[in-house]
């Protein structure tokens, strides 16, 4: 089974509790950031909200450590678990804190990181800047799916909590939309 993982800054709004606000450095964000595990569809598997001065690490560590109970009640069905992340994570360091957390996990979970084309690969491909890796591209199109909710471009939500109820309602919404449909 696959996991895809990443963290996505959004800004606040003057309505956001000032507990829920956070700067972002890396992309110069005041706002929170929206930490999301999705499988091979792009469908969520777990979702969590964080300051935006939370590193992406310590974000998965959270969401994790929130939904630990998944893991131990399934641990013996549990299929192993690999865990895609770009290189925004440190998967020694992601290790090591969620051994500590739960050793057992680390039985059923192994974290890799995306690959990144490399410049020689990018040029005898004919192309330059930015390029698409097909992996990493699920989770991104499932943040792309959240930004169509208008209520979710910014954060107007003064709590993570409600922050994050309110991504999950945008993916119950979405489908449900799909399955009208079929």
């Amino acid at each position: 089974m696959l996991l895809l993982i990443d963290s996505q800054a959004v800004k606040n709004t003057c309505s956001a509790s000032v507990k829920s606000k956070g700067f972002c450095f890396y992309k110069s964000t005041n706002g929170i950031k929206r930490h999301l595990a999705v499988d091979t569809l792009g469908f969520p598997f777990f979702i969590h909200c964080t300051k935006a001065s939370v590193s992406d690490d310590q974000g998965l560590i959270e969401m994790f450590s929130k939904h630990i109970d998944y893991f131990q009640t399934r641990l013996g069905d549990l299929p192993k678990l690999t865990i895609l992340v770009d290189n925004g994570y440190h998967p020694a360091m992601l290790t090591t804190a969620l051994e500590q957390m739960y050793p057992d996990i680390m039985t059923k979970i192994r974290f890799e990181l995306a690959p990144k084309p490399t410049k020689t690969q990018k040029q005898e491909q004919g192309k330059t800047g930015f390029v698409v890796v097909a992996t990493r591209w699920v989770v991104e199109r499932s943040n792309a799916w959240i930004e169509r909710c208008k209520s979710l471009v910014k954060n107007f939500e003064r709590t993570l909590d409600n922050a994050t109820a309110k991504v999950n309602l945008c993916f119950i919404r979405l489908m449900l939309k799909r399955l009208a449909v079929n």
